[in-house]
């Protein structure tokens, strides 16, 4: 059983298959911290929320491109993945906080590409920093 465990290609189906599942549950987290629905936004046509959104599905991904660069165990990948996000998200209340004449949630609902933009490039930086950062080895 190990050797099926060890085979590249059962380990990287594996990896997928819980990427897929941990950014679903992540941006179920988000859509429940927003005051917009992001599908719903998205469905109708909201360039901003669709930014911002695509902005933290990167931002997720390339976080668990880093865990599973430098963890072993799909377990280690996991949790440094989530570490990962729970800093994304705090990345969200920061901005949200830094920008006090900007009700930022409120703008991108509203469909500001501006806002939506910003929050865009800041989820994928953040992600390369965090993603630097992400222990293993």
């Amino acid at each position: 059983m190990a050797a099926f465990w060890e085979n590249i290609f059962i380990e990287t189906a594996a990896r997928y298959s819980v990427v897929i599942l941990c950014t679903i549950v992540f941006l179920a987290i988000f859509e429940f911290v927003t005051s917009y629905r992001n599908w719903q936004e998205i469905k109708k046509g909201n360039l901003a929320v669709a930014m911002a959104t695509g902005g933290k599905i990167f931002g997720i991904a390339t976080v668990f491109r880093y865990s599973i660069e430098h963890n072993d165990t799909l377990i280690e990948s996991i949790g440094w993945g989530a570490f990962g996000f729970v800093l994304l998200l705090f990345g969200y209340f920061v901005f949200e906080f830094m920008t006090p004449t900007i009700n930022t949630d409120e703008e991108i609902g509203k469909g500001n590409k501006a806002v939506g933009l910003i929050s865009m490039l800041i989820s994928v930086g953040l992600s390369f920093v965090i993603g630097a950062s992400i222990g293993g080895d």
